[in-house]
């Protein structure tokens, strides 16, 4: 007699916790196996299940594969890797598409598909999981994003316009916004670059062929947007011998390594280069990008499966004791709870020999790296006011810096050790505001701008994945 058992089994089970029949290579390139489910063996219907394993490499250099559906978008795999790297999510996670060979890299949006994405990109190329707090920064503070004399709408007003205003211009299909300006561009084939007056569209980005004139038969198209993903350049303005820092290129979704198809150009200054990137994102995704900046607070009222994990019941039932007396009692008041896990903590906090290294555990201490990678850091992570990170310093020993992110610009201040009573305590401001360690340091900071051109907000964070 034969007996038969079914077991039905969830889909999504299958797809995330079902071990694979046979061992898997792990090749190096982007694109690194996928995984064929046929239902069929299980079921009686004909469904099949695609996984594609992609490889993330984070800021030190570590790597870490993950399976995903193709259905799966920039922020689910940005919340996979938070919650599978225990990391804070503070929505400011982003996938970076990078392009070492072409110098190139950009920040996926939160809705682009991931698997689209790395079927267009070379053996080369990979993706990086960093952080990046100007995403949606523009949504919060336009004005400072959008100059006066760069959109044209705003003349007409006498620079007037509202926040929500100036936003909804470009979020709005119906409308019409157009940035204007001057770009230098890489002439093909060259390493010469012509300045030309540009105007961004909606159907794309055109340069005048008479001066800074916009009539129709002046304009010829330099690159559409649809079709085409804008990208900064990373490798520095001596490889392309551009005239000034602030690169950027516009690259056809399509093109994997042709650097012939990529359209370089280059700003005055930051503040421009940003309105040019930021406004081809905006004039490109339109409503889907403000979407995207409100998804997080849709979530915070509906937990997704890679949220943080629910307490478990033995971490409910703690309860606070005190142990100075010769036998152990339960404290019930929180007030006095509270207050014996503060005292506790400073007391820890002021011994000795945890001083020298406490700070080496914080997010925002990144030991001793030059003043270089810390500019490079900070412009990684999006160079909005208050980002900042501590380093130690290279000049004194005894000594860090405080590197801070303030309109754009990256300014460096010494923080140095100074003595009283036989106890060494950190300064900013030549012993005028003394504190025992950095982290008193910083917390302070954070709350009062003191010396500083603005608080401490964003600590710049590098993850181990």
């Amino acid at each position: 007699m034969c007996v038969c058992f079914h077991f039905m089994v969830p889909l999504f089970d299958i797809i995330f916790h079902a071990p694979p029949l046979l061992p898997l290579p792990v090749p190096t390139s982007p694109a690194l196996y996928f995984v064929s489910c046929n239902f069929q063996q299980l079921f009686s219907g004909s469904f099949v299940c695609e996984v594609q394993g992609m490889k993330v490499w984070s800021e030190d250099g570590a790597g870490k594969v993950v399976e995903i559906p193709a259905d799966m978008t920039a922020r689910d795999v940005c919340q996979l890797l938070v919650y599978k790297s225990h990391c804070l999510d503070d929505n400011a996670w982003t996938l970076v598409e990078h392009h070492p060979l072409l110098g190139l890299e950009r920040c996926l949006e939160d809705h682009e598909l991931v698997v689209q994405v790395q079927a267009s990109m070379s053996s080369d190329s990979k993706f990086l999981f960093r952080k990046n707090y100007a995403k949606y920064e523009f949504f919060r503070n336009p004005l400072n994003f959008f100059p006066e004399q760069m959109v044209a709408w705003c003349q007409e007003s006498d620079g007037s316009i509202p926040q929500s205003q100036l936003l909804q211009n470009f979020l709005n299909s119906s409308s019409c916004p157009e940035i204007q300006g001057y770009l230098y561009v890489k002439e093909p084939g060259r390493k010469s670059w012509k300045k030309l007056y540009m105007f961004l569209r909606r159907s794309g980005l055109y340069y005048s062929t008479k001066g800074t004139s916009k009539e129709p038969r002046h304009l010829q198209l330099l690159s559409d947007l649809d079709e085409s993903n804008i990208f900064t350049i990373i490798t520095g303005r001596k490889l392309h011998n551009s005239p000034t820092d602030f690169q950027f290129c516009i690259k056809p979704s399509k093109v994997r390594s042709d650097c012939k198809e990529l359209k370089m150009l280059c700003a005055e200054d930051e503040q421009s280069r940003t309105c040019w990137m930021t406004a081809f994102r905006l004039l490109k995704y339109g409503i889907v990008l403000y979407q995207n900046y409100n998804v997080p607070q849709q979530r915070k009222s509906n937990p997704s499966h890679f949220s943080a994990p629910v307490r478990s019941v033995s971490e409910n039932s703690l309860v606070a004791m005190d142990f100075s007396g010769r036998t152990g009692r339960v404290i019930d008041n929180p007030v006095e709870a509270q207050s014996a896990a503060l005292e506790e903590g400073q007391t820890w906090r002021s011994s000795t020999k945890y001083l020298s290294v406490i700070h080496r555990t914080q997010v925002w201490f990144h030991g001793r790296i030059m003043r270089e990678e810390a500019h490079k850091m900070i412009i990684q992570q999006g160079q909005v006011d208050g980002l900042f990170l501590l380093r130690d310093s290279q000049s004194n020993p005894k000594a860090f810096v405080l590197t801070l992110c303030h309109h754009q610009k990256i300014k460096h201040f010494q923080i140095l050790p100074c003595e009283e009573d036989g106890q060494v305590f950190f300064s900013l401001d030549d012993g005028a505001t003394k504190f025992t360690d950095l982290i008193h340091l910083v917390e302070f900071y954070q709350l009062n701008r003191g010396v500083l051109p603005c608080k401490l907000k964003h600590p710049c964070t590098a993850v181990a994945l």
